[in-house]
Formats: C-alpha cells, sequence, structure tokens
C-alpha cells in the first residue's frame, strides 16, 4: 500500500489549494479513504471522509461548506480542495485508508500572510 499526498504549500488567509493523494498497492475503488490533519504541537485531527463509491461524503463541523472531498477511483486519486482557508487550518494533512493503518507522508499546509 502507498499514498503519497501533494499539494501542499504556502497559502494567504482566505486562499485556495487543492491536495492530492495517489493511491497504489491496492483495490483503491473499494475502500472508504480519509483525510486527517496534525496541527503544531496538536494531536491528529479527522477532516473529511468519502465512501469507496463517492456517494456520501462527510466533514468535521469546522470545515463544512470551506473543504470539498472528492475521489477518482480511475485515477486512483483522492483530493481535498481548501477555500477560505485560515490560520486554523495550518497543519500537516494526511490521506488515510479506511482502518487507519495505512497513511501518506503528509503534506504541510500553512495559513498566512
Amino acid at each position: 500500500v502507498q499514498l503519497v499526498e501533494s499539494g501542499g504549500g504556502l497559502v494567504q488567509p482566505g486562499g485556495s489549494l487543492r491536495l492530492s493523494c495517489a493511491a497504489s498497492g491496492f483495490t483503491f475503488s473499494t475502500y472508504w479513504m480519509y483525510w486527517v490533519r496534525q496541527a503544531p504541537g496538536k494531536g491528529l485531527e479527522w477532516v473529511s471522509s468519502i465512501t469507496a463509491a463517492g456517494d456520501s461524503i462527510y466533514y468535521q463541523d469546522s470545515v463544512k461548506g470551506r473543504f470539498t472531498i472528492s475521489r477518482d477511483n480511475h485515477k486512483n486519486t483522492l483530493y481535498l480542495q481548501m477555500d477560505k482557508m485560515n490560520s486554523e487550518d495550518t497543519a500537516l494533512y494526511f490521506c488515510v485508508r479506511d482502518g487507519y493503518k495505512d497513511w501518506g507522508q503528509g503534506t504541510q499546509v500553512t495559513v498566512s500572510s
């Protein structure tokens, strides 16, 4: 199993970023997938989930209306579109396979002016 995140970086408050997670080594289309983040000095925080087919989506309250999770099962890729970002979104973002045993290396997102 390999999960490789990309798309992180520095963004100004109110700005947008799109994270991607390239999955390999398993049948991506049969697994729920999650985004989890860890802010500096804090614990892990679940952000969003998407079912295997992409037909149901769930968000943490603090990102509802700002973040959009999606997936392309043909490309074995998970996405997180982040809009209207604020400083509280600064964190290391991980792509996680259902079961929480398989994690990517994370991509750093920093929101700062």
